[in-house]
């Protein structure tokens, strides 16, 4: 299922949008930040921006089992990020969260990382009618784990010594949320939504 061109709540301060060819320039200077690469999973690659070209152009748009969607601010359109949903499994209604990326520093700790999950939330339980979605964080990134518990994930386990980066091993905590755990969170925003008002 094709994911929309344009995805936003109510009231937010950012919007999701399909990515454009010309994003690898964020993406590519992003994956050159010492705290995105330290906050994430992934291993350390040196990618040419010809190569990040390649991957917008092939693995995003044109990915049947993937959804990625660029991060904007609705006040001025300016991309501030990335957040995916993979391994959409439509038969047994699971998906995995594969994390989210601010790449521009000063939008960090500004809220948006937990409007954009909601947002990516709300669409893998409504328009795709998924039943779970399940994510895994680097132990020590205690901010990102913090903000998933807040929104309701619960941990299932962790992976020991899963990720080798910087020189040492790293655990991996694994998470996920139900549909009837995101029917809480919906309440919840409804609500604040109405104190907010």
């Amino acid at each position: 299922m094709a994911a929309p061109a344009r995805l936003e709540m109510q009231d937010a301060k950012i919007y999701f949008r399909a990515f454009e060819p010309d994003d690898y320039r964020n993406i590519n200077a992003w994956r050159r930040d010492e705290e995105v690469y330290r906050l994430t999973g992934g291993n350390r690659y040196f990618v040419s921006s010809e190569r990040d070209r390649q991957w917008v152009l092939e693995k995003i748009l044109n990915n049947k089992t993937e959804i990625y969607w660029a991060m904007c601010l609705a006040e001025n359109d300016c991309m501030i990020g990335y957040i995916s949903l993979s391994d959409i499994d439509y038969r047994n209604g699971r998906a995995e969260w594969s994390g989210i990326v601010i790449g521009e520093e000063k939008y960090r700790g500004q809220g948006y990382a937990t409007q954009a999950i909601y947002l990516l939330l709300e669409y893998a339980f409504d328009e795709l009618g998924l039943h779970r979605v399940s994510g895994s964080w680097l132990a020590e990134n205690a901010v990102s784990m913090f903000i998933g518990r807040m929104m309701g994930f619960r941990q299932e386990g962790v992976l020991r010594d899963y990720v080798y980066k910087s020189g040492k091993r790293h655990d991996m905590v694994i998470m996920s949320m139900l549909k009837p755990e995101f029917e809480q969170l919906r309440t919840r925003y409804a609500k604040k939504s109405t104190v907010d008002a």
